[in-house]
């Protein structure tokens, strides 16, 4: 006898979309952004070991908290035309592409300072930095809108978490600011748990992608030094051997 049991589906990545409307289809990927967002968190933070990034995903997790906890104590239902699961209120896909994009920009308006630029590095400029900035939150905003396009919210809804999101983010960054600024962060670094996994606070410093690039360049120059003296010896006793040949004749 076949297994009657009703199926069940992974809401993580579930998104219901009107497979006739594109735009409905370009909406449904868009849905997947803090999926990807979380992807490139661990990602960085485990290949840079920045502090940073550590604390800014660390944020995003915490506001993610706030809307579960949000959702669960103002239990406002979605659009009726959604076929989901769970409450509506706040927006969580709204609140989290907020946080994210409040905190890049306040991150690149406010905390990065770029090197000064050299023969190698040309750093970005404060009209770089403003343009994606806009760019981030005008990617934001685009998330936060396909929600209201795809019927899972309401457009107070949305506003809500977009708001929360943006709150949130402003927040947690004035907190990083004053644990800096006090000592508890550079206390923390020196922490056996953070020590073992080589966090550190350079990301306002140093910029990875030229430090390994000049990394690189040194160790061929190096390299190049290092075959350059070996050769030499053999030259010199070739031109030694041959003055004393001419000398014998």
């Amino acid at each position: 006898m076949a297994d009657l049991r009703p199926l069940a589906s992974l809401s993580l990545t579930l998104v219901h979309y009107n497979p006739l409307d594109p735009i409905s289809y370009f909406c449904a990927w868009l849905a997947l952004v803090p999926q990807a967002l979380c992807i490139v968190y661990v990602t960085l933070i485990w290949s840079t070991r920045e502090i940073e990034i550590l604390l800014m995903f660390i944020g995003q997790m915490a506001c993610e908290a706030v809307n579960f906890a949000l959702k669960r104590s103002l239990k406002e239902e979605r659009p009726k035309q959604m076929h989901g699961k769970g409450y509506g209120m706040p927006s969580s896909h709204a609140q989290f592409v907020a946080f994210f994009s409040a905190s890049l920009t306040l991150f690149l308006l406010f905390r990065h300072v770029p090197k000064p630029p050299s023969h190698s590095h040309t750093p970005l400029s404060l009209v770089s930095r403003i343009g994606l900035s806009a760019l981030s939150l005008a990617s934001a905003g685009l998330v936060a809108w396909s929600r209201a396009y795809l019927n899972y919210h309401t457009k107070k809804q949305i506003i809500v978490g977009f708001e929360g999101g943006l709150v949130f983010a402003i927040s947690w960054f004035l907190l990083t600011v004053i644990l800096r600024r006090n000592g508890h962060l550079e206390w923390l670094l020196e922490q056996n748990a953070l020590r073992l996994f080589r966090m550190r606070d350079m990301v306002v410093e140093e910029d990875l992608c030229q430090a390994g690039w000049e990394k690189w360049e040194s160790k061929k120059f190096a390299n190049s030094a290092s075959e350059n003296s070996r050769k030499e010896p053999v030259i010199r006793e070739k031109v030694d051997s041959g003055e004393n040949r001419l000398s014998l004749k």
